[in-house]
């Protein structure tokens, strides 16, 4: 992070349950675009504060934005995957919890009057197009190596985002039919969407932590370095183009 960005924990409520997200925004007092940043399942750890910050870096404020209430953060896969299983399963919770965050965004006082965006890797990655496939405004929605499955597709003309999905060609948990579903899905939808497919890439290719977490817990993830900087200019330039 540089001296030109200005961090602040930000506490707010979602349906009764305390939230602890993390705002990162440039220093220079001036109105900005805004982006929620979604992260993995294992909660709000370092890496999703880091990519707030360095898209404040880009110009934009960002909301690293808190899924499981209090900003946890899971030790392990088995717990990650208990708290994720548990907010996946009360989908009106999730809506809830992503709606607060994207209020306080757009109430922000120094967010632009534009519609906010949504980001996420793996999890986030998942709920950002499920934000995006449940009609709520966005400019964008960015989704990296996540799951694509729809619990509730996306309806014809539901979808007012602008769509990004970078995913990796091997990715162990996000099977070939879920990729030809979800474009099945975007096509009947009329979803205005791009798909980025990585050869060589796993689950977890933007994070520099997944090959420790392989080697730790024996799960298929891989940071792919190519992977990562081609699907980060994408979203910058995505961002640029709906924000221009």
């Amino acid at each position: 992070m540089t001296d030109s960005v200005i961090t602040e924990t930000i506490h707010y409520t979602a349906a009764g349950i305390a939230m602890k997200s993390y705002l990162a925004r440039p220093d220079d007092g001036a109105k900005h675009p805004a982006v929620m940043v979604l992260p993995e399942w294992w909660g709000l750890d370092d890496y999703p504060k880091r990519r707030a910050e360095q898209l404040a870096e880009a110009g934009y404020i960002a909301l690293a934005t808190d899924l499981y209430g209090e900003g946890k953060i899971a030790s392990a896969p088995d717990e990650a995957a208990g708290l994720m299983q548990a907010l996946l399963a009360d989908s009106e919770q999730l809506l809830a919890r992503v709606s607060a965050a994207a209020d306080y965004l757009r109430s922000y006082p120094l967010t632009v009057s534009a519609p906010i965006s949504a980001m996420g890797y793996c999890l986030g990655g998942a709920v950002a197009l499920t934000m995006a496939r449940n009609g709520m405004d966005l400019a964008a929605a960015i989704s990296f190596h996540g799951n694509l499955a729809a619990e509730s597709p996306a309806q014809p003309g539901e979808v007012k985002a602008r769509l990004l999905v970078c995913h990796g060609n091997d990715d162990a948990m996000v099977d070939d039919t879920q990729v030809s579903n979800f474009k099945a899905e975007m096509d009947a939808a009329g979803a205005h969407y791009e798909f980025i497919g990585y050869d060589g890439a796993q689950h977890g290719f933007t994070n520099p932590a997944a090959d420790e977490r392989r080697e730790r817990y024996g799960v298929p993830l891989g940071y792919n370095k190519s992977a990562d900087t081609d699907s980060w200019s994408r979203l910058l330039s995505l961002l640029s183009e709906v924000y221009s």
